[in-house]
């Protein structure tokens, strides 16, 4: 059963999200994780702290400047939604993606991990457009489309589809799934 007392911020600058920071405990020790638009890296930088192999994506070389030379973490620049994935040939350990949504991506992120690999996932949902941006449906996840997304695939760990007041009012979807 899913604890929904404790319901965490969508995101801050500066922390990352209580919802990867708890599943990430399910990635074994040395894993290669991929965190998929990754921004100013924040999700990266605490992977990279605790000893996983990051891969760090964002088409935003500035915001990931300063994440060049950490310990554990490599920085690719791409535009996945205009780009071809890059990588096709690489199978990870985890995937961690938040405040993201390209739903072409949901296949090739599938199939970059391996078995056994964790996907931990958080974004906005359906009825977010009550409360400010993102408001437009390409970007809102619809009811139980993470579960969709994985169902024949993954043992879903833990899912959630709420409303959040911190940082700011939101409707949010998360999702934390292993690959069988």
């Amino acid at each position: 059963m899913i604890d929904l007392t404790n319901v965490d911020s969508v995101h801050t600058a500066a922390e990352p999200s209580h919802w990867v920071m708890r599943w990430a405990s399910l990635l074994a020790v040395g894993a290669e994780v991929l965190d998929v638009a990754c921004g100013n890296g924040r999700h990266a930088r605490y992977l990279a702290a605790r000893g996983f192999r990051v891969t760090a994506v964002d088409r935003d070389a500035r915001a990931t400047a300063y994440l060049k030379g950490a310990p554990n973490m490599t920085i690719v620049t791409a535009d996945l939604e205009a780009d071809a994935w890059p990588f096709a040939d690489r199978i990870f350990d985890g995937i961690v993606v938040t405040n993201y949504l390209h739903r072409p991506l949901f296949a090739p992120m599938i199939d970059g991990l391996g078995s056994g690999g964790l996907l931990i996932y958080e974004t906005f949902a359906a009825g977010n457009e009550r409360f400010g941006r993102p408001s437009n449906p390409e970007f809102l996840l619809q009811p139980g489309e993470l579960l969709d997304a994985t169902r024949d695939a993954f043992h879903v760990v833990a899912y959630e589809d709420v409303f959040v007041e911190q940082p700011r009012p939101a409707m949010v979807q998360r999702l934390c799934a292993r690959r069988f």
